[in-house]
């Protein structure tokens, strides 16, 4: 999820839940009910609102407020209130919480704005920004411990991976894995897996990336998106920021900020492998694990949500797949495989 910049216009056709929460708002006497605008894209079943705050409140609350919309039988409201409070503890810039009503499933928030990371990176900033977002990073996991959020088990990690052949391979491409190409699949998630969770576990934001970070003048960056945090590989974030789905940097750019990563990593007392070039692998192998995740959600989002957006930035992530498992022996069944699947690529419009 990403706070976008927004038309001013208010959302026409209220449904029953933009009634409830508009009730809601009314109620608090914070805001203007009727400046209410859309504030994000969502890839999930929740839904943000900006609102301009009554004149007589924007020295203390500032000049907007964002409300979520979070239909309880869908999304996990208290989550997203428990990990705000670790990120905050850990001394992360996260939306602060106003005002709530948990059992409705609604929340109204500090806004931080409309500029994304995604919007703002470019060549000549990116070195800076990311650094930032190390940092913040770093904050939060040095405050990991087992048992405050739910465990990146192996149940979890091939739960993920199962999404690419059911909804990329089975539902994007139309096909059924034979017996044999079956195999091959397996044995590559289970040398992923097998990788992933021998690495040391630290607390997870689990979709730390250009869209979900905002760029703030002050405490950068501002973090969204945090409700799915688990307990987990300690290269998992680091893998969703730098193998980003939306944006794509040079491979020796790339190894050069996972290095100053492990080195400040390292400095701090985190539990990272003593070995860079271990520790790189195992980058890797997490990344790749997203990103065979990463192909059946954005498949998922298409065909069973009706969210199309999401479809063009497979070959982004497809890339990413074939470059790394090009890379280690036990992964290279993976390229064989997606070569077979090309040869029927052409029959749904698709290449990779």
């Amino acid at each position: 999820m990403s706070l976008l910049s927004s038309p001013t216009t208010a959302t026409t056709s209220p449904d029953a839940r933009l009634v409830q929460l508009n009730s809601w708002l009314d109620t608090l006497g914070l805001v203007r009910v009727d400046s209410r605008r859309p504030a994000s894209s969502d890839a999930s079943f929740r839904r943000y609102f900006r609102l301009d705050v009554l004149p007589e409140l924007q020295d203390k609350l500032g000049a907007t407020l964002i409300a979520m919309d979070a239909p309880p039988e869908r999304e996990n409201v208290p989550a997203f209130i428990h990990v705000a409070g670790l990120l905050l503890e850990a001394g992360v810039n996260v939306p602060a919480i106003v005002a709530r009503d948990v059992p409705n499933g609604f929340l109204l928030l500090s806004d931080l704005g409309t500029t994304t990371y995604l919007a703002r990176l470019d060549s000549d900033n990116a070195a800076f920004m990311y650094s930032d977002a190390v940092d913040a990073l770093i904050k939060f996991q040095l405050t990991s411990q087992p048992g405050v959020l739910p465990d990146f088990d192996r149940a979890f990690v091939m739960r993920e991976m199962n999404l690419f052949p059911e909804w990329f391979v089975g539902k994007h491409l139309g096909v059924t894995l034979s017996a044999a190409q079956q195999a091959q699949l397996d044995a590559v998630f289970e040398a992923i897996a097998s990788n992933v969770l021998a690495q040391q576990q630290v607390f997870m934001h689990r979709d730390y990336h250009s869209r979900n970070l905002m760029f703030m003048d002050q405490n950068n960056p501002g973090v969204l998106d945090f409700q799915d945090a688990v307990y987990g590989p300690v290269t998992y974030d680091l893998g969703s920021l730098l193998r980003d789905a939306y944006i794509q940097w040079d491979e020796e750019i790339v190894l050069d900020w996972v290095v100053r990563y492990w080195q400040r990593a390292k400095q701090v007392g985190l539990p990272v492998n003593p070995d860079i070039d271990a520790f790189y692998r195992d980058f890797e192998f997490m990344a790749l694990q997203r990103h065979l995740k990463i192909l059946g959600i954005f498949c998922r989002l298409n065909y069973r949500d009706g969210k199309a957006i999401y479809m063009g930035d497979l070959p982004t992530v497809m890339d990413y797949v074939r470059k790394t498992a090009n890379r280690y022996t036990a992964l290279k069944p993976l390229v064989r495989l997606l070569d077979e699947l090309e040869e029927k690529a052409p029959q749904v419009g698709y290449t990779f």
